[in-house]
C-alpha cells in the first residue's frame, strides 16, 4: 500500500477522533506545529525514518518533543503509530491531516504569483473574489516572480488563470508561430 494511502487512513482516524472529542480546530493547530517541527528538523526525520532505531526510543523522542506541546490524544496517536512500526509516516500523516481538515472545513488553498508583492488589500480582494467564484473559504499565498513583468497568475487546485504580461506575450508568440509568421 502506498505511503499516501496509509497516511490518509491514519489522518482520517485522527480527524474522526478529534471530531468525537469536539476539538478538531485545536488538534489542527497542534498538527500545524508538528509539521513545522518535523519539517525543520532533519535529525527528527532521520530518527523517525530509521528502521534500526528501536520503537521505544522513537516513542521517547516523540514524547520529549511533543508531550507538553500537543493534545494528549495526538501524542497517544503518534505512540501507537510508532509501536506499529509506522513512525516514518507521522510527518505524512500530519500533512494529510491538515489537507483533510481543510477539506472538512471547506477551505481551499490558492496561490497568486505576481511580478511584485501584492498589498494586503489586494490579497484580501482577490481572496474574496476567488472565494465567491468557487464558493469556499480561501487561504491565499503570494509568491513573487519578477519574470512575469506585470500582472499575475492565480492557481487554485489544478486550475490556473494566467493574467501576466509574460503569459500574454507567450500566447501571442504561439499564435504567430501557428500562423507561420
Amino acid at each position: 500500500m502506498s505511503v499516501f494511502k496509509v497516511a490518509s487512513r491514519y489522518a482520517k482516524s485522527l480527524i474522526d477522533l478529534a471530531q468525537e472529542h469536539n476539538n478538531l480546530d485545536e488538534v489542527k493547530t497542534d498538527m500545524d506545529s508538528v509539521v513545522s517541527v518535523i519539517k525543520t528538523s532533519t535529525e527528527l526525520q532521520a530518527v523517525l525514518n530509521n528502521p534500526i532505531i528501536k520503537t521505544d526510543k522513537k516513542v521517547a523522542v516523540l514524547n520529549a518533543l511533543f508531550a507538553d506541546k500537543v493534545k494528549p490524544e495526538i501524542i497517544g496517536f503518534f505512540n501507537i503509530m510508532a509501536k506499529k512500526g509506522r513512525a516514518e509516516l507521522i510527518y505524512a500523516t500530519a500533512q494529510e491531516f491538515i489537507r483533510e481538515y481543510n477539506e472538512v472545513k471547506g477551505i481551499v488553498k490558492a496561490e497568486v504569483i505576481s511580478a511584485a508583492k501584492l498589498s494586503d488589500a489586494n490579497i484580501e480582494e482577490l481572496k474574496k473574489a476567488i472565494g465567491e467564484q468557487i464558493n469556499a473559504q480561501v487561504v491565499l499565498t503570494n509568491k513573487v516572480d519578477e519574470s512575469l513583468i506585470g500582472g499575475f497568475i492565480v492557481k487554485v487546485g489544478d486550475r490556473q488563470l494566467d493574467e501576466s504580461i509574460q503569459g500574454k506575450l507567450n500566447k501571442l508568440e504561439r499564435h504567430f508561430a501557428n500562423l507561420g509568421v
